[in-house]
Parts: C-alpha cells; sequence; structure tokens
C-alpha cells in the first residue's frame, strides 16, 4: 500500500507501532502500541483503489516465495497449475508489469474522512483530516486468460455515493479474513525504516482468478490514475514489530 522505492538497511525501527506485511497464518506479535479498529469499510469512505506485484502478505493460499526485491512476495499456490489457455499472452497490454500467472494484491483504501476518491495515499486525507483512521480491505488474485474469472470491473469504485459514502461495487474479503493492527506497505519501508501510519487491515487468506483482460481494462481508464501494478515490501517477521492478531 503506497510505496515506490527500495531500501535496505540492517537495523530494526524502534518507537513505531506494528508493521505489515505479514504471515496472517501466524497471530503472534508483540508490539505495544495499540489503536482502535477503524470502523467497518462500508462506514468509510473508499478513497483508493491499487495493486501490487505478487502478494505482500503470505497467507495459506499464496505462500510460494517469489524472491527478494521490489517485485519479491508471494506467488498464490496454484501458479505452477494455470493451463496452457490461461498462460495465453493478451492481446493488448495497457498495465505495466503484469503478464498472465502472475500474482497480484489489490487493496481497497478506506478512510474516515470526507474525501473524494484519486490517485495515492492523499486522496485519503484532506486539509481538515490529517489524521483519519484508515482501513485496507484485501485480497489476493492469481491473473489469468480467462473472461470467465473475476472482473477487476466489477469490484471498481460505484460512481455515485451510497449511503452518503463513496464505496467499491463490492469487497470480495468475505467472512474468513483476518483483521490486524498495522502500517501501510510499499517498497520503501522495511524492518529498519516503518511506516508511521496506522491502518486496521483485513486480509482474505484466499486466492481466486481474475481475468488479467479486465485488469488491462481497469488500467485504460480509473479514478485512481492507476497504470502498473507496485512492488511490495518485503515481509515483516520480527515479533517487535507486529501485533498480535485476536
Amino acid at each position: 500500500m503506497f510505496g515506490f522505492s527500495h531500501a535496505y538497511a540492517a537495523k530494526t525501527c524502534e518507537g513505531h507501532g506494528p508493521q505489515t506485511p505479514r504471515d496472517i497464518t501466524s497471530k503472534s506479535g508483540t508490539n505495544p502500541v495499540v489503536f482502535n479498529l477503524a470502523p467497518n469499510y462500508k462506514d468509510l469512505n473508499l478513497c483508493n483503489i491499487h495493486f501490487h506485484k505478487n502478494a505482500e502478505h503470505k497467507g495459506p493460499e499464496f505462500s510460494v516465495k517469489a524472491g527478494d526485491g521490489e517485485f519479491g512476495g508471494y506467488k498464490c499456490n496454484e501458479s505452477s497449475k494455470l493451463s496452457e489457455n490461461e498462460l495465453k499472452p493478451v492481446s493488448k497490454a495497457i498495465c505495466e508489469n503484469i503478464n498472465p500467472g502472475d500474482t497480484i494484491e489489490i487493496h481497497w483504501v478506506h478512510t474516515s474522512c470526507s474525501i473524494t476518491p484519486g490517485e495515492g495515499l492523499g486522496s485519503c486525507l484532506s486539509d481538515g483530516c490529517a489524521n483519519p483512521q484508515l482501513r485496507v480491505e484485501t485480497q489476493v488474485y492469481l491473473l489469468v486468460n480467462d473472461k470467465s474469472a473475476t472482473n477487476l470491473l466489477s469490484l471498481d469504485v460505484n460512481k455515485s455515493k451510497t449511503n452518503g459514502r463513496w464505496q467499491a461495487k463490492q469487497i470480495p474479503t468475505g467472512s474468513n479474513a483476518v483483521e490486524f493492527l498495522g502500517s501501510t506497505t510499499g517498497p520503501k519501508y522495511t524492518e529498519a525504516k516503518c511506516s508511521p501510519l496506522q491502518v486496521t487491515w483485513n486480509v482474505s487468506p484466499s486466492c481466486n482468478k481474475m481475468d488479467i483482460n479486465s485488469v488491462h481494462e481497469w488500467c485504460k481508464n480509473n479514478k485512481f490514475k492507476e497504470k502498473k501494478a507496485h512492488g511490495v515490501r518485503q515481509l515483516v517477521t520480527n515479533k517487535k514489530l507486529l501485533s498480535e492478531i485476536k
């Protein structure tokens, strides 16, 4: 979630709240900073949608290590089992950094601020609301060249408000998602350079298939000016930097 450069250092950062991403199968964490969970996404405004190449989190259906660096993270377990048709190259590619067979992690970012959905983290803040409650609904997808798979356009922001709030057409995370306290992500942060922002995360443990053609169609024209898959923050494993999952 929001970060575009990479840095390495050996020392663990101190004095920060719990960090993200994490292995959602492990509930343990000893970070002492506690803040209130953000309200349900239906009681917040959707401010941004973006996605990362490979899953930033590690979960039961996305646990294949993709390597280190900006496009490391984790791949869906079914990545090696796709058919030849599912892996067929697309006729017209618009999004950067994605191909059939790739894993992506989509973030639906919500804020307590009264805003208009838009580009980057700045769209989640305003002059009169500099310290909002933030919530990220998260789903991992395996990209396939199959128009019967999930269509990203069906998960985009609605054209108008619902009950006075900006919402997505659908949020796919479901009832089995893992909720925890964390931070913003992206490759500019590490265990040595922590994010200062407090974020409630709700991460689905599943990996679903998504039609890559719909992702390219979305990149052609979306409210968030998203044109590419972003890099990842490496998995946070130091328990001192993780919250306990209740």
